[in-house]
């Protein structure tokens, strides 16, 4: 992980080479925030061919705007010469860029709070736009005209709501105005720049102010209509005393913990099958949200071009949050099953945060959790008692009524009715005469309005 030891060792070589070059942008930001940085920037008067001639393992990622990344021991570090920049004509890239001076490169940054440099030999901090008041006042505040800023690169709307969320500060309001009437601009903007940036959001320290503000400043309409249609959902107060549909959702969110991509994508989309299951009979209801959810994640996910396994991960996250409601009255043999899924924790921690957003009763949560402790306590599982072949052996006809069989076989045995090779074969005995397959489960809750 890059270091503020290396960072600090390259400022010194191109020093040493005769170039102004200082710690820049965020890192600096999180330094003085007493936070440990992701990664350390470095800002020059070095020329990209002065960088590759003072190190000589170097990564081209953008000469033609100043920038060359250095290999070094424990990775790689972004350098990038002194520059100002010409009109963006394509609302993401400068028409030209040219070689200038330490306070012109600040003043063609985004935002104040990433506008200052830091001399890692002196300790001092070099601050041309006032980023050290908005630091202590905790704002977030762009560097000159908030729509000249984001009509040069619209992606910095969300940067501008994800870096409020991240650090907790508000923003300024002529920016947050430019945000709401700006913001169906962002619809501009490739949607795998904007999904990287949501992907940042919802796994951050804070997910649910994230999509708050989202909402606030009409940005999530464009990036979300389909969590957006949650807001003024009415749902049943005896399950849900919190609001609307969104103020559920983004109170799930709050109670998340350092989660993986899909678990924070699963409890942003877990109810987005409300809007359209609405009804009001004896009560609100939302049956079979599950499902109808489940398809309209999937669609989202694969707008925003994730992995095709993050699709299906969340998608089945979402298609099966309700299946905890019927956890207690499974089949011993279905509910060993589930809870041996790879994706069961997961699935777990998504029931976690739905029922602690909703009716905060945890008894099932805590049930299931217990459960599977005791099944992880347990030896490993031994192979299936008996095969196909065995069963071909005994007369029965190949089929499907020999998987059939071996399935009821492997239920009878995680439920403990059988333990030996010997019962096993005595139990598939008993069977070829039956006509009525086992019964299997589809994998879901019932359909119900519940949390």
């Amino acid at each position: 992980m890059p270091s503020l030891r290396v960072a600090s060792e390259i400022v010194t070589r191109l020093r040493q080479g005769g170039f102004e070059t200082y710690l820049a942008g965020g890192g600096v930001r999180d330094m003085l925030l007493g936070r440990d940085p992701a990664d350390y920037d470095i800002a020059t008067a070095a020329a990209p061919d002065d960088v590759r001639a003072v190190f000589p393992r170097t990564v081209e990622v953008g000469a033609a705007f100043g920038v060359i990344r250095v290999v070094a021991e424990d990775g790689t570090y972004e350098v990038a010469t002194f520059r100002t920049e010409g009109p963006y004509l394509d609302g993401r890239h400068p028409s030209s860029v040219n070689y200038a001076s330490a306070r012109e490169d600040a003043l063609r940054r985004d935002f104040t709070v990433n506008g200052l440099f830091y001399d890692p030999e002196t300790a001092a901090v070099l601050d041309f736009v006032g980023g050290r008041a908005d630091i202590a006042a905790r704002v977030i505040r762009t560097i000159g005209d908030p729509e000249t800023r984001f009509t040069e690169d619209r992606l910095r709307m969300l940067r501008a709501v994800r870096l409020a969320a991240e650090l907790g500060f508000t923003i300024e309001p002529d920016a947050f105005g430019a945000l709401r009437k700006m913001a169906r601009e962002l619809a501009s903007v490739s949607v795998e720049r904007i999904r990287d940036e949501l992907v940042r959001m919802v796994t951050g320290p804070d997910p649910a102010r994230g999509v708050a503000l989202l909402h606030e400043t009409g940005l999530l309409e464009v990036v979300l209509p389909e969590v957006a249609a949650e807001v003024g959902v009415p749902q049943p107060p005896e399950f849900h005393p919190e609001g609307d549909v969104f103020k559920h959702t983004v109170l799930a969110l709050s109670y998340l913990g350092a989660p993986s991509v899909a678990l924070a994508m699963a409890t942003l989309l877990h109810d987005v099958g409300k809007p359209e299951t609405l009804e009001r009979a004896d009560r609100i209801r939302f049956n079979r949200h599950d499902e109808v959810g489940e398809s309209i994640a999937r669609r989202v996910m694969e707008r925003l071009r994730f992995p095709r396994r993050e699709v299906d991960r969340v998608g089945a996250l979402v298609g099966r949050h309700m299946i905890f409601k019927d956890l207690p009255q499974m089949r011993e043999a279905r509910r060993r099953r589930l809870l041996a899924e790879e994706m069961f924790p997961d699935l777990l921690e998504l029931h976690r945060v739905d029922s602690a957003a909703s009716h905060g009763d945890l008894s099932t949560y805590e049930w299931a959790r217990a459960s599977l402790r005791r099944l992880q306590d347990e030896p490993p599982a031994p192979r299936r008692l008996i095969t196909g072949d065995d069963l071909l052996a005994l007369g029965l006809p190949p089929g499907p009524r020999i998987g059939e069989i071996l399935r009821a076989v492997d239920d009878a045995r995680l439920e403990g009715r059988i333990r030996t090779r010997e019962e096993a074969l005595e139990f598939a005995r008993t069977m070829p005469g039956r006509t009525d397959a086992p019964s299997t489960g589809n994998g879901r809750g019932t359909a119900d309005s519940g949390p």
